[in-house]
């Protein structure tokens, strides 16, 4: 059997497989979102959320006391004891002075490039735990008649067809 053979096969078998008939997810009544998760790809809690903000925010912190080696032992002109060091070599015409400076400059970016990663996530995280609750509000105010009770299942079915 060739590739294409094989791949046509596995194709319409696939297609076999599909249900045509359209299918909506809904939670127990009461479940607050808890209920019937096993048969879900993706779960995540908003305390999952806020924990990992909350890890990438103290990362950030630690991460800026303790990686700043170009400004670590910095003396009254603000030049780190690093640098001062590669000053020191490159002035004795040692090629180490250089080399350091190299090395002194790509672990500053590396390290910056680190913490802007670290704030983004907590950033990003924190916007998108009150953006979804935002649109969650705003899904289920729609999702009701006027006098306050749920929408029957077969008044929204009208809007998925």
């Amino acid at each position: 059997m060739t590739f294409d053979d094989e791949w046509a096969q596995l194709v319409s078998e696939a297609r076999q497989r599909q249900s045509t008939g359209m299918r909506l997810d809904q939670l127990e009544p009461g479940s607050g979102g808890t209920g019937g998760e096993s048969g879900l790809d993706l779960v995540v809690k908003q305390d999952d959320l806020g924990a990992v903000g909350h890890e990438a925010f103290l990362l950030h912190g630690e991460l800026h006391k303790r990686a700043d080696i170009v400004s670590a032992g910095a003396d009254k002109n603000g030049e780190g004891s690093t640098a001062r060091a590669a000053g020191e070599c490159s002035d004795r015409n040692l090629t180490m002075g250089g080399e350091l400076y190299t090395t002194l400059s790509v672990w500053d970016s590396q390290v910056k490039t680190v913490l802007q990663m670290c704030a983004h996530i907590s950033n990003h995280l924190d916007f998108s735990k009150k953006l979804h609750a935002n649109d969650d509000a705003a899904i289920a105010a729609s999702l009701r008649g006027r006098d306050g009770t749920a929408m029957p299942v077969s008044e929204i079915s009208k809007y998925v067809r």
